[in-house]
Parts: structure tokens; C-alpha cells; sequence
């Protein structure tokens, strides 16, 4: 028995320590995710893994009904999160101060930060949450720097029209995690790339809010609607179109 205990005690810390697989470039189709449920939530697990720049990358999709009550606060020590609300309305926490979120708001959380979470509108509150780690030490000094966590409601935010359709731009900026950390939203009013294929050394998701999106990572065509997240890895030739009569959008998030 004290054999067995002290191969679980030394066996732990190596199983947390090993590297996770890399995660492909790629598209995750809501439709196909499988779904954890509870009596008032929803869970889907979207990707887990490493990439270019971080040692760990976790992305899930949670969906509380109107009456679900909301988990005790909690903080993460060494995992920085993003969370997009993409349905419902959210009142979220961070240490002493709670805003109100509507669909398209977002919420920059560095680590070390407590939270919480509550559905309070009258449907359900569906968001997404990425959380990762940086294969570099985190710089805390930095993110307070940059501005430390960070509050976005889509009422708030400018669209800026384009020829081709316009789009907000949320943030752009170094955190604890990321030497610089980029999002925006991109409006498409008809068929046709958003810009020509190119590449960068930031790692890159897509997230589908409004129709139908082709996405080509060097000889591969994805495609996805409403719901589905692409990712993009770093230096991997791409490019974006809307594919469907109508228009579409999408989140497109960088970082390095």
C-alpha cells in the first residue's frame, strides 16, 4: 500500500509536466462537439493542447440556463482567459467589480484574478472561454502595465465600415500570457476573401458568428458556419472568404 501511495505521489507531478500534443491547424464544428449536461448547464469541450506559443490551450463553450446557480468564485493561478459571450446576458465578477455583457461582449481575465459568473437574463447565456498558458514565464508587470484585465460591451464598441463590409475592433495589446494579443470582428456583405492568403508568425482562431465561412490553411479547405472555430497556426499560409449569399461574420484572435 505505501508502495502504490508513492507511485501516485511521484507519478502526479510528472503526468502534469509532460507536454500535451500539439493542436493542428484545423476546424471544430459545433454541430459535432460532443456535449456534457447537467439539470442547468451545458458543457463542449472544444480542444485541449499545446501550440507555438503556448505550453497549454484549453478553448470549452458553456451554455447556463436562466435558473442555473452560479459556481463559487475562483481563481486561475497560472492560466490567463479570454470569454466571449455569444448568447444571453452575463453579469460577471472580477475581485470586487461586476458588469452587465450582452452577446458579442468579452472579458480579459489574467491570472491570479477572482471571478464569477451568472446568467442574468431571461434565455440562456452561451459564452466561449480560452484559456492558456505561455511557454515563456508569465509577466504580471506587464498586464497590469497593458491595463491588467479587461471589460468589453459589445454596446460600446465602433463599427467601422469598409468596402467590403467593416468591422470592430476589440483589443490590441500585451497581457500576462502573450507579447501582444489581438482581436476584431470582420463583417463580410458578400461572397469573396475578406484579403489575400498570408501568413504571420501570431497563432490564429476564427470564430463563426453570422453565416457561411471557407477558411484554406495552405492546400486544405475548411468550411463552417455559425458556431465553429478554426484555428491557424503560426506561419501556416491562409486566407478567409464568405462562401454563402448573405453576409457573414466572425471574430478573428491573435496572438504571439
Amino acid at each position: 500500500m505505501k508502495k502504490l501511495a508513492f507511485l501516485l505521489l511521484y507519478s502526479i507531478p510528472l503526468l502534469t509536466m509532460a507536454q500535451l500534443p500539439f493542436i493542428p491547424s484545423g476546424v471544430y464544428h459545433w454541430a459535432q462537439l460532443p456535449v456534457n449536461k447537467s439539470s442547468d448547464r451545458e458543457g463542449r469541450r472544444i480542444m485541449e493542447g499545446s501550440s507555438t506559443h503556448f505550453d497549454y490551450l484549453e478553448i470549452h463553450a458553456t451554455t447556463q440556463q436562466n435558473a442555473a446557480a452560479p459556481r463559487a468564485p475562483h481563481a486561475q493561478k497560472d492560466l490567463e482567459e479570454l470569454i466571449i459571450v455569444t448568447e444571453g446576458t452575463m453579469k460577471f465578477t472580477i475581485g470586487k467589480e461586476s458588469r452587465i455583457l450582452g452577446k458579442g461582449s468579452i472579458i480579459l481575465i489574467p491570472p491570479q484574478e477572482m471571478q464569477s459568473v451568472e446568467n442574468t437574463g431571461e434565455g440562456p447565456l452561451t459564452y466561449y472561454v480560452l484559456m492558456f498558458r505561455s511557454s515563456k514565464p508569465m509577466d504580471m508587470a506587464r498586464s497590469a502595465k497593458a491595463g491588467g484585465f479587461l471589460f468589453l460591451n459589445a454596446d460600446s464598441l465602433t463599427y467601422k465600415p469598409s468596402e467590403r463590409g467593416g468591422g470592430i475592433k476589440y483589443f490590441d495589446r500585451p497581457t500576462a500570457m502573450c507579447e501582444n494579443f489581438e482581436m476584431h470582428l470582420t463583417h463580410l456583405k458578400s461572397k469573396g476573401p475578406s484579403h489575400a492568403p498570408h501568413a504571420h508568425t501570431d497563432t490564429e482562431l476564427v470564430l463563426v458568428t453570422e453565416g457561411n465561412v471557407e477558411v484554406k490553411v495552405g492546400d486544405k479547405i475548411l468550411t463552417g458556419s455559425v458556431g465553429d472555430l478554426f484555428i491557424i497556426n503560426s506561419g501556416e499560409m491562409h486566407g478567409i472568404s464568405n462562401t454563402g449569399d448573405g453576409s457573414c461574420r466572425y471574430y478573428a484572435i491573435k496572438w504571439r
